[in-house]
């Protein structure tokens, strides 16, 4: 399927604090901006997949969401892999297109904790909670502990991959946290969950983000502007709860990219930029490992080393990632790779030809991955 489809149009509302907006209008603006920036009549579209709000899970929501926007889909419906569903929703457009089931498809993702309830994020874990395993955070600080003490990562190494989204987020307009941060700024952040730092945690954002996904030769036919050629995707799954894994600084990560890359006919070397998903600095450094990017343990020191910033030999997080630019999870990524692809990012990548993303849910329960190319 390599390159067999594309993604014809981005699009997405403002990030962050947006009063009074419900998730059905953030998907519809979005979504309206994709629409648009693909060329095409909205009446072309036949095929609607839609990420659950995390923050307020709906009965029916896809129908919901395809309602307000005025469409009468052939196929599509709501998914829920937590902040991995978004790239597992267009493989599943690209798939379902390339077997003949839908003709255009429009993923789109809203939601508002920022300004609604952020209830998802703060409720307790399982049983454990009653043990103090209260909330997200709790998951991703053990497994940050069991790093360090495995492979003698340090906080400093941590601090690289924060501060790369943070001063790549500074420089970009649409960003929800545009403060650079310094490494004193890093060390004087809070412990949240030890060894958790305030700045190693994602933003808490309202948004709505959406794409379009066709064949590359309906792009051709349509004469749509700007289509980015899908090269590979892939899905990697856990079903185990942290407690109950045997390793902890491995992930699914690894069997998703490799599917990708299997499909792309790549490899790690072949990648000009990478938009990591990074709820944690933890999630960034093991997806860096489990890619092939860095060896395992040596993360850190690929970080620390000024790989992952700007004019580094794997620049990511080019507009801020979850860190700066929202934290409403993984479909900005995905735009900021088409950005990249085209050639129209504010921290633009000297011809960018490659893109790989990741996308991640749960405590590294589920994890995708999408590489993008010319």
């Amino acid at each position: 399927m390599r390159g067999k489809a594309v993604i014809a149009g981005v699009g997405h509302t403002a990030f962050g604090k947006l009063p009074g907006r419900t998730t059905d209008s953030l998907n519809v603006e979005a979504s309206r901006k994709a629409i648009q920036d693909a060329g095409i009549d909205k009446d072309a579209v036949d095929a609607v997949f839609v990420k659950y709000p995390t923050s307020q899970h709906r009965s029916m929501y896809g129908q919901t969401v395809a309602e307000a926007l005025g469409l009468q889909p052939r196929i599509g419906g709501v998914w829920d892999q937590g902040g991995a569903t978004n790239i597992s929703m267009i493989s599943f457009a690209a798939m379902a297109i390339e077997h003949g089931q839908c003709e255009i498809a429009l993923v789109t993702i809203a939601d508002n904790p920022k300004t609604g309830t952020r209830q998802a994020y703060e409720r307790g874990w399982g049983d454990d909670a009653v043990h103090g395993w209260f909330g997200v955070a709790a998951g991703y600080a053990m497994i940050m502990r069991r790093h360090m003490e495995e492979f003698g990562t340090t906080h400093e190494q941590f601090g690289a991959i924060a501060r790369a989204s943070r001063r790549h987020g500074a420089e970009n307009p649409h960003a929800q946290l545009r403060l650079p941060l310094t490494e004193q700024m890093y060390d004087e952040s809070r412990l949240v969950v030890d060894p958790l730092r305030r700045d190693d945690i994602c933003l808490v954002s309202d948004g709505g983000a959406a794409v379009v996904v066709m064949s590359a030769e309906r792009a051709r036919d349509l004469g749509v502007p700007a289509p980015v050629p899908i090269l590979g995707f892939g899905q990697g799954q856990t079903s185990w709860e942290v407690a109950q894994r045997p390793v902890l600084t491995s992930t699914a990560a690894e069997i998703s990219a490799k599917t990708a890359f299997a499909m792309a006919g790549m490899t790690p070397k072949d990648i000009d930029v990478a938009q990591l998903y990074d709820c944690f600095t933890i999630a960034v450094m093991m997806t860096l490992e489990d890619y092939g990017f860095a060896r395992k343990g040596e993360g850190g020191r690929f970080a620390e080393d000024g790989n992952v910033e700007l004019g580094g030999g794997l620049p990511i997080n080019t507009s801020g990632g979850l860190l700066s630019e929202t934290g409403m999870p993984g479909m900005q990524l995905v735009i900021e790779g088409v950005r990249q692809v085209r050639g129209t990012s504010v921290n633009q990548v000297p011809d960018a030809q490659t893109a790989i993303v990741s996308n991640q849910g749960g405590i590294m329960h589920t994890h995708s991955t999408l590489i993008l190319g010319r």
